[in-house]
């Protein structure tokens, strides 16, 4: 079923999807990728359905910018991305189907790093599940270069940088370059699970084991022999949603 939440003004549009009977159930927020949306290529739609199976809830909702919400992109910074799924768990804590002691978030790429943070500065997410998550960001851009191009120069020339067709503003830039993401993430005291390939040219695995420097024991990193970011093959994706499976069975009952 669809559900609209709103912030500040936005409508960030989503799906629920929420097991046969009426008690209250462990349930699963999702959080995207940069310049993706809550189908994340499929993959969030065939996790949450899976889930769904096992008697998990779970909910895929756009950021603003992004999929079917309102905003544009070039409004869009991490900042705001944070403060939207904050909103967001807040609000799902509240839903009758929901369980609020066990509230459970996935983050793949830069919605990982989303995740991570949001999991140790909002009260009451028990654990959090990172996909590729894309730690490298704020070191990459904070060096004033991606995907091998320099974006002072392009937004010197066009007032933005054109990320595969996405207008990245000048704040975005500024607010990844900024980010301190393992210093953020690092209070989360609940189990972390981060799944990442081995052959990820996106976000390189070195950043994701770098997660385990700043978690106190309470992480652990599953490698994935020849996976790329996106996950790209059918063992590759089955690996994943079984490692996810898994991991919310066990820490979400």
């Amino acid at each position: 079923m669809t559900h609209d939440f709103e912030h500040n003004g936005l409508t960030l549009r989503a799906t629920l999807h929420v097991p046969a009977g009426g008690t209250r159930r462990a349930t699963v927020v999702f959080v995207h990728g940069f310049a993706n949306n809550r189908m994340e290529n499929r993959s969030f739609v065939l996790m949450s359905r899976r889930l769904e199976r096992e008697g998990i809830a779970s909910v895929r909702f756009d950021l603003s910018g992004h999929g079917e919400s309102d905003g544009d992109f070039f409004d869009v910074t991490i900042t705001g991305e944070m403060a939207e799924t904050r909103s967001v768990v807040r609000a799902v804590r509240g839903f009758d189907f929901a369980d609020p002691d066990r509230i459970g978030l996935v983050g793949m790429s830069m919605g990982g790093v989303v995740a991570g943070i949001v999991a140790a500065e909002e009260p009451g997410v028990r654990a959090v599940c990172l996909w590729s998550p894309a730690a490298v960001a704020p070191f990459e851009v904070g060096a004033g270069r991606l995907k091998g191009r320099d974006i002072g120069a392009e937004i010197e020339e066009k007032g933005y940088f054109d990320a595969d067709s996405h207008r990245m503003s000048p704040a975005l830039v500024d607010d990844i370059a900024g980010l301190d993401v393992y210093g953020r993430s690092r209070p989360f005291t609940g189990p972390v699970l981060i799944v990442h390939g081995d052959r990820d040219d996106i976000a390189p695995v070195s950043y994701a084991r770098r997660y385990l420097d700043h978690y106190d024991g309470n992480a652990e990193l599953d490698v994935v022999e020849g996976a790329d970011h996106g996950w790209s093959t059918v063992p590759h994706r089955d690996h994943l949603h079984d490692a996810t499976a898994r991991f919310f069975r066990r820490h979400l009952g």
